[in-house]
């Protein structure tokens, strides 16, 4: 069930030079509710997500989380309160093996020494969890698939994640049967961990399967918000299909 307000994004701007990557943009993400985000390439998502992860700072608007306004410096203080991020990039260190990289900044030490059998048990139950095929966890991320390093950030993020989940195109790499369970785990993190969840993706199936609501992204601007019952997946195509087009035809004036 749906509760109350856990992150709000107040008139956020974010500029790279003369590029404005963020124009605004407002949101709200509750406990135990699963935000898609939806917009073409380049359409500021990526952005957006790295500024509520700490990331990046805005240059202007502000984060309300449970109530108060917060300004991370670093992406630790983001992990502090409980906000944990599968990003498109999939940030995994090549040469660590993947009980390593799944307790990146989390590592346990006991007197200043890791506790690598620990990290590895605990390894293999975060990655149990996506059922999805993986090497030993002691195997070098540098020698996994694509697919294999998404699932290795993917068990990092939901492992820790403690109020909110970003998941930034966590389907990338990944091959159907794989890509329904990442769906499935952001669903169910959402409902039984009452955890918020803000999945992004250029795919409106998938937005429209993972979702309690929509947003639509554009040229750095938040331009509309469906709540799923309030839609159908042709709706949203029709509606996405001919912004796109209408851009199109206005850059080539």
């Amino acid at each position: 069930m749906v509760g109350e307000e856990l992150l709000r994004v107040e008139d956020v701007w974010k500029s790279y030079g003369p590029v404005v990557a963020l124009r605004g943009v407002n949101m709200v993400v509750r406990r135990g509710e699963v935000v898609a985000l939806l917009g073409d390439n380049g359409a500021g998502k990526s952005t957006l997500i790295k500024i509520i992860s700490g990331y990046l700072k805005p240059d202007r608007g502000q984060l309300i989380f449970e109530g108060k306004p917060v300004r991370f410096n670093s992406p630790l203080d983001a992990k502090r309160l409980g906000i944990e991020v599968v990003h498109q990039d999939l940030a995994v260190i090549l040469d660590l093996p993947v009980y390593r990289n799944i307790f990146l900044t989390h590592e346990i030490t006991k007197h200043g020494v890791l506790q690598d059998k620990i990290m590895m048990e605990e390894s293999k139950k975060a990655l149990s969890v996506l059922k999805i095929p993986m090497p030993e966890v002691t195997v070098k991320a540098e020698a996994l698939s694509g697919g294999q390093r998404q699932a290795t950030a993917v068990a990092r993020a939901t492992y820790f994640v403690k109020k909110l989940l970003l998941m930034d195109e966590p389907t990338a790499g990944l091959g159907v049967v794989e890509s329904k369970r990442v769906l499935a785990i952001a669903k169910q993190y959402a409902k039984e961990h009452n955890v918020g969840v803000i999945f992004v993706t250029p795919n409106i199936f998938q937005a429209y399967d993972v979702a309690d609501r929509i947003y639509y992204m554009e040229q750095g601007k938040i331009i509309f918000e469906k709540r799923k019952e309030e839609t159908t997946v042709e709706e949203l195509t029709d509606t996405i299909t001919k912004r796109i087009l209408s851009l199109r035809r206005r850059d080539k004036l």
